[in-house]
């Protein structure tokens, strides 16, 4: 079994930075551009449950194997549930759904924490963070946008996804750069 922090670090150094291709492939091969980003989440999801036995030697093959099954399983159900739907319809009563509330209030708490952890970030992390991930920019876009190249939106990204996780995962959320990362480790050392 891994350990937490093993897991998180393996997947803020290993997984994170496989998104931009991650979303591109979800992209190419999904129908519904609408969807990718909860596709997206559910392969991170299955990757970090399948890590937490042992982390995969070559992450992007295991990340990209992950979601390519994901997109047969989804488009299987899809057709299975619409056929069950149409089979079904004159039985279909109002079902009620007894965890709504809790998921209700679960979804609103995570909201409230991302919301504090981006607060929590630098300025110029917090923009970048906003304009990939919520407002939904390529890297160019934002580049453009914020008057910056590229690789500084990249790196910003990261580094604010990183922080990002670390306070959604319960840790401090803040922004630690390679420097402060190899000196932390050769102090646990």
């Amino acid at each position: 079994m891994i350990e937490d922090a093993q897991l998180n670090a393996w997947f803020c150094n290993q997984v994170l930075p496989l998104e931009g291709a991650l979303t591109r492939f979800l992209q190419r091969n999904w129908r519904a551009s609408e969807d990718v980003m909860e596709l997206r989440q559910d392969v991170y999801e299955r990757a970090l449950n399948g890590a937490r036995s042992g982390l995969p030697v070559h992450t992007k093959a295991y990340v990209f194997m992950i979601a390519r099954n994901h997109l047969i399983n989804s488009a299987v159900r899809a057709k299975i549930v619409s056929f069950d739907l149409v089979a079904d319809l004159e039985n279909v009563e109002a079902v009620t759904d007894t965890f709504a509330a809790e998921r209700l209030i679960d979804a609103r708490d995570q909201l409230r924490r991302a919301h504090a952890g981006m607060n929590a970030l630098p300025a110029r992390c917090r923009e970048v963070v906003r304009l990939r991930k919520v407002e939904g920019l390529s890297t160019r876009e934002a580049a453009e946008r914020l008057g910056v190249g590229t690789h500084t939106i990249e790196r910003q990204l990261t580094l604010g996804m990183r922080a990002l996780v670390d306070f959604m995962l319960g840790g401090t959320g803040k922004v630690r750069r390679e420097n402060q990362l190899r000196r932390e480790k050769v102090t646990e050392q």
